[in-house]
């Protein structure tokens, strides 16, 4: 673990967050028939690149490409009264979703609720026949009585904590950053 600042430390480097990736897929595909209709849905913005990557071992476990798309829950939010205007980022589901397993990715599970905002987002695109979770980071603080099925690490944060994954283009620049709040 290396220190930016004070304030600021890496959790993960690159090839801890490679390790993490191969490891929930490989609890995937576990859980998963390999002829099962799988799919996965990133959540916009942090769970978009999250689940290319986890396709991207899928396949390799399955010897078959996993359909990804990416879903925006900015109008399912239940803060929208208490928000400036959300910004709203593509969903692009190139596939039916109904009677497919449903991969929900997300890079940061916190609260809950941005999982009950993809459920109601995607509930509008159809019925699956059934519905998981995907996330690299849990830092608990639960809300709702939503758990994840494929945790990659569990980091214990204060609420006010912020943690940052960047997972961009480049797999050598990718990250986990914990931001201690001013507590």
């Amino acid at each position: 673990m290396s220190t930016i600042n004070e304030k600021k430390r890496v959790l993960f480097d690159a090839t801890a967050i490679a390790n993490i990736v191969q490891r929930m897929a490989n609890q995937v595909a576990q859980e998963n028939h390999p002829g099962a209709d799988v799919v996965l849905v990133g959540i916009q913005t942090g769970g978009v690149q999250l689940a290319h990557r986890l396709a991207e071992q899928l396949g390799k476990l399955w010897g078959r490409p996993v359909p990804v798309g990416q879903l925006d829950i900015s109008m399912y939010r239940d803060d929208l009264d208490h928000r400036f205007a959300p910004k709203v980022h593509p969903t692009d589901i190139l596939f039916d979703v109904s009677d497919k397993t449903v991969v929900l990715v997300d890079d940061v599970f916190f609260s809950g609720r941005t999982t009950r905002a993809a459920l109601d987002a995607l509930a509008e695109l159809g019925r699956p026949k059934r519905v998981q979770l995907a996330v690299l980071i849990d830092r608990g603080h639960r809300e709702l009585p939503i758990r994840p099925d494929f945790v990659g690490q569990t980091v214990h944060t204060e609420p006010g904590d912020r943690v940052d994954v960047q997972l961009p283009d480049n797999p050598d620049e990718c990250k986990v950053v914990l931001e201690k709040s001013a507590e």
